[in-house]
């Protein structure tokens, strides 16, 4: 038996209790990222305002969804970057081009994220 095979016949938890647990980790996740991670507060408190508005704006259920989708990619492309940056600064906090890199391209996936709000907002409500 190769020791490769020993990690696939491992059990697994299946059914409910996966689910549960993995609830779990996720509120774990959210209340680490809220607790630690400004950006991600701050992000939070934008999207307390976008997506009230985003919902009040849009003519249609499409509108709707164009306009509060964006905002929502937004949090999680941050839960994200913060995943990265966890990691990378749990390997080490001495200077390295790769982790810096890792770590602005994590942060230009969240800019990323705020051109495309910017833009489907713009081609929505611009286009009536």
């Amino acid at each position: 038996m190769e020791a490769d095979s020993a990690v696939v016949d491992r059990y697994k938890i299946r059914g409910a209790t996966r689910v549960v647990r993995a609830l779990r980790a996720s509120l774990r996740g959210l209340a680490g990222a809220f607790r630690d991670e400004a950006a991600f507060r701050e992000e939070l408190g934008f999207a307390a305002i976008v997506i009230p508005l985003g919902l009040w704006l849009g003519h249609n259920g499409i509108e709707r969804a164009l306009l509060v989708g964006p905002m929502l990619l937004i949090l999680v492309v941050e839960l994200l970057n913060s995943a990265i940056e966890a990691t990378v600064d749990r390997i080490g906090f001495e200077r390295h081009a790769l982790a810096g890199l890792a770590k602005d391209i994590g942060s230009a996936a969240v800019l990323m994220s705020f051109v495309l709000l910017a833009t489907v907002w713009l081609l929505v409500l611009l286009g009536r």
